[in-house]
């Protein structure tokens, strides 16, 4: 077997991609396929941490556009984190990989509370390691909870895994010349606005070096090709300028 590219990886899941067509919720089909390539990553001796977003559920940005409290909305988006990853949780384990869902706020009832140094022996002992609630705070999405996991598990890589097939400098649904970038800086993307993460999780990835890659991880065997050393979907990191 091809040795993978990295070692420790943060793979950032879109709670969009877990519904699948679904306009609300998840598709069991879909979740199983996203466990079955983790499960792939796995058995090629990486370590896997996982941060899934919430979009299938709940936004909080949106709910307090809407007029809700801003800090009760994003707390529910947290709570809707929470099921996202029970859920991925249970696929994993039903294909037989141990899987933990550590949380940002406390729940002992049905998660670990997160704790870094249990994080990283997990993952030293070949268990996925989920990552759920966001930071535990308000006004801070779901990708700065992950580049935040990433830097703490030292992670080399952020694999954000969305349905598009990289970073385009338009929308390319509504723009269909809109031409896709294979690798782009820190810096530039800010710049430009680009839809890679929020402007303060780009940032902190910068400050840390912490490289993306945006993929479509629909796509079946994408993850898998990343980690042999293939180029898929666009690469942010620093600028060589």
């Amino acid at each position: 077997m091809q040795q993978p590219k990295y070692k420790r990886i943060l793979l950032k899941l879109s709670g969009e991609v877990l519904a699948g067509q679904l306009s609300y919720g998840t598709d069991p089909e879909v979740v199983r396929e996203m466990a079955e390539q983790i499960c792939e990553v796995q058995r090629m001796g990486v370590q896997i941490g996982v941060v899934v977003g919430a979009g299938n559920i709940f936004r909080g940005v949106k709910a307090s556009i809407k007029g809700m409290d801003r800090v009760s909305a994003d707390y529910i988006g947290m709570l809707a984190t929470v099921i996202n990853s029970l859920i991925l949780q249970e696929a994993l384990q039903k294909l037989g990989n141990y899987a933990r869902v550590q949380t940002a706020i406390e729940m002992g009832e049905i998660a670990d509370l997160f704790v870094r140094r249990d994080a990283v022996r997990y993952l030293e002992e070949d268990q996925v390691v989920i990552f759920a609630a966001g930071t535990g705070n308000p006004y801070f999405t779901t990708d700065t909870a992950a580049c935040l996991r990433a830097a703490e598990i030292g992670a080399e890589v952020i694999l954000k895994g969305t349905k598009v097939d990289g970073v385009y400098d338009a929308d390319p649904q509504e723009h269909p010349s809109a031409r896709k970038f294979d690798r782009i800086g820190y810096i530039d993307a800010l710049n430009r606005g680009l839809k890679v993460m929020d402007a303060a999780a780009i940032s902190f990835c910068k400050d840390n070096n912490l490289p993306i890659i945006v993929f479509n991880i629909t796509k079946r065997g994408n993850l898998t090709r990343i980690l042999t050393g293939e180029h898929i979907g666009t690469l942010v990191e620093e600028s060589d300028g």
